[in-house]
């Protein structure tokens, strides 16, 4: 007597009998994009792996106010969601001569977290008050063309908090920069910005970097093709940045109504790499 194995495979089906997809495991996946860094932040504090602290009270090139340190007071794990803390140090803080009355953190990813072209994404909701500056941005990693600005930075949003609620989002270069009066940016105003985090990224490409908010494109800076790191520097590694700044050039100084501690949330960051078939 003949015997016969018989192989069942169990696909999920809906009531029609349609074969269902599965589902994405993740949250985070994106069609035509692969997860290679993230941070979801649900530990208990900061992954020091990931993040480096930047320290120091000199200005950062934009006359800022604060002091930023590396103390659980400016930077921290809350609920699920790292925060940036920005605060009055009635004291001083920072060398002899040259004290600063205002604290706050500065997080970058270098040398724990650099990328050539790819999505970037983070889910925020800013800091505000009259005088505060909170920056989502991204620096070069090996400053290939020279400082600030021929290397390049790509700030994925700024707000000043004299004009709650409009975010920027924007390139600087050598030939293309503030400081002339020459960048390229594009901006978006947006509603309950005091309560709602919102997801601002980026998707650099070789030939463009386009700038979103919740997956809307408001801004697209397009490579001129030339060669030239003048107006493209864009083809060499960057890492990413979070900081609140106090006062500074664009912002102003707080002032009587500014309200500390003021604070930025962030629930998450991704980093992509475009999946080329």
């Amino acid at each position: 007597m003949k015997k016969f194995i018989v192989l069942v495979f169990i696909l999920g089906c809906n009531e029609a009998g349609t074969p269902s997809k599965i589902p994405p495991v993740n949250d985070w996946d994106l069609e035509g994009w692969k997860l290679v860094w993230n941070d979801e932040f649900e530990s208990s504090s900061i992954n020091r792996d990931k993040w480096s602290f930047e320290e120091g009270g000199h200005g950062w090139g934009n006359n800022e106010l604060q002091y930023y340190s590396d103390s659980d007071s400016t930077a921290f794990i809350r609920n699920g969601k790292l925060v940036l803390r920005a605060d009055i140090v009635p004291q001083g803080i920072g060398a002899s001569g040259n004290l600063r009355y205002f604290s706050s953190a500065r997080l970058r990813t270098s040398g724990k977290g650099d990328w050539r072209y790819g999505r970037v994404e983070v889910k925020a909701k800013v800091a505000l008050g009259q005088g505060i500056w909170p920056a989502i941005w991204m620096l070069p990693t090996d400053w290939m063309y020279g400082g600030w600005p021929e290397s390049g930075e790509i700030d994925i949003m700024e707000h000043v908090g004299y004009d709650p609620g409009h975010i920027h989002g924007s390139v600087h270069t050598e030939s293309y920069n503030h400081k002339i009066n020459t960048q390229r940016g594009g901006s978006r105003r947006l509603n309950n910005i005091e309560k709602a985090f919102y997801v601002y990224a980026i998707e650099w490409f070789e030939d463009r970097i386009d700038f979103y908010v919740d997956d809307e494109k408001y801004f697209s800076f397009q490579n001129d093709e030339n060669n030239n790191f003048k107006t493209w520097p864009f083809n060499q590694r960057f890492h990413l940045l979070l900081n609140v700044a106090v006062g500074g050039d664009w912002p102003g100084r707080p002032d009587q109504t500014t309200i500390f501690p003021s604070e930025m949330e962030i629930e998450y960051v991704r980093v992509y790499e475009e999946i080329k078939l």
